[in-house]
């Protein structure tokens, strides 16, 4: 932790340098990634439902979703780029120095300007839990913030077991991105619109759905299309332990077996 927080400091402050440049770039984050909700907003205008839930409800889908793949690729966004450093050699040179290799990775080029997706996501949250028909407890109001660190690191380990990938593929970095960015695209709606093949998919092959499908669910009081039982919408911290041990796993692996590129 000490090592990635001082190769962020420093991208940090080499962002900072150009603070008109970071502006338009965060701003420019922000508004693409706002263009996801206007599509939604605009079919919401010909629509009353989507899969039974309303605007509110898929909002509320769509932030805490957008909010938790937001600070995994904040933190860990950068492990993208090991294949282009498997591939070219350099990583060799993270190999040489005194620090953790997954430290030097994940945070290698940190950009801030991924703010503009999470404070945009942030938003419509925040829109969407002043509107949402739910009696708001203790309880309830702690299951989100639980349900965005849990999705965030559901959505890490994902980046990390990718990366690991990449160490064999070399060049993966795509089929990484399906499943964060495009898994991002399918949590914003219902799993009421998906077939059910596809939503076991994301629930026991890559369970994505403990990122917000399940605790959702039973926070607005909707039937789990899966008939799973009623305990399953807890799980989500258990899976997101379970698979970050497995992409620490997975990282050990890829990295012992690299055998660099001889150049």
């Amino acid at each position: 932790m000490s090592a990635y927080g001082l190769i962020v400091r420093m991208w940090v402050r080499s962002t900072l340098a150009y603070r008109a440049s970071f502006v338009m770039m965060t701003v420019g984050n922000f508004a693409a990634c706002a263009l996801d909700f206007v599509a939604i907003m605009l079919m919401f205008s010909q629509i009353d439902a989507l899969g039974g839930f309303s605007l509110p409800e898929v909002a509320f889908l769509y932030g805490t979703s957008g909010v938790a793949l937001g600070l995994a690729d904040l933190l860990l966004g950068s492990m993208e780029r090991l294949g282009r450093r498997v591939r070219d050699g350099t990583l060799d040179v993270l190999l040489l120095r005194p620090a953790p290799v997954f430290a030097q990775v994940a945070a290698d080029r940190f950009a801030l300007r991924r703010l503009g997706r999470i404070t945009q996501a942030l938003l419509v949250l925040g829109w969407s839990v002043s509107r949402l028909d739910v009696e708001w407890t203790a309880g309830r109001v702690l299951m989100v913030p639980l349900m965005v660190l849990c999705g965030a690191a559901i959505f890490g380990s994902v980046f990390t077991t990718g990366a690991a990938f990449q160490f064999w593929a070399q060049d993966a970095a795509e089929v990484q991105n399906s499943f964060t960015y495009g898994g991002n695209a399918l949590l914003q709606y219902p799993p009421t619109v998906f077939a059910k093949d596809l939503v076991r998919g994301v629930t026991f092959l890559v369970p994505l759905a403990f990122v917000n499908w399940l605790p959702a669910l039973r926070l607005l009081g909707r039937d789990d299309p899966l008939g799973l039982p009623g305990w399953a919408d807890f799980l989500g911290p258990g899976v997101a332990v379970l698979m970050c041990a497995g992409a620490a796993l997975a990282w050990r692996r890829g990295l012992r077996a690299y055998r660099s590129t001889g150049s």
